[in-house]
């Protein structure tokens, strides 16, 4: 039953990403305090610039990655690209681990603090959490689309 209802994970994980991208790449004070956050907890490990506007990590490089992911997961819902939906999915899951492991493990934290000073309440977070179970989803019901996983991995 929830195969048929796909769409509604598919929708879900392209809003949140597609959403998100007017914060990252018009480069928001919100934006900033994240990345700003998460750029000098990494240069406490010697890593410092790698979540700079010019990163490796950077909001730019994050935000085209939900771009491609969530206009993936949209295209997917054409009959004839359905066999990309577990891609995109894959790639949505690997995005939003990353944002899930900073939200936990660095001084950015569940709650991320708004520009005018009040905290989010775990928005965020909640809403990365809700993506990343939507694309798991996606991807154990595509499974057998992704030779790695699915039948086709059999030996």
């Amino acid at each position: 039953m929830i195969r048929k209802y796909q769409f509604v994970f598919v929708i879900f994980i392209a809003f949140v990403f597609i959403q998100s991208l007017f914060f990252k790449f018009t480069n928001s004070p919100e934006t900033q305090y994240i990345f700003g956050t998460l750029d000098k907890w990494a240069a406490g490990f010697g890593f410092g610039g790698v979540f700079a506007a010019d990163g490796i990590f950077s909001q730019y490089v994050i935000g085209t990655f939900e771009l491609i992911a969530g206009i993936a997961l949209l295209a997917s819902l054409v009959p004839a690209l359905r066999a990309i939906r577990p891609w995109a999915a894959l790639l949505a899951l690997c995005v939003i681990s990353g944002a899930i492991f900073f939200h936990l493990f660095t001084p950015l934290g569940i709650s991320v603090v708004n520009t005018d000073g009040t905290r989010d309440g775990g928005e965020l977070f909640a809403l990365a959490c809700g993506v990343w179970v939507s694309a798991a989803v996606l991807i154990a019901l595509n499974r057998d689309r992704l030779p790695f996983i699915g039948r086709s991995a059999a030996v």
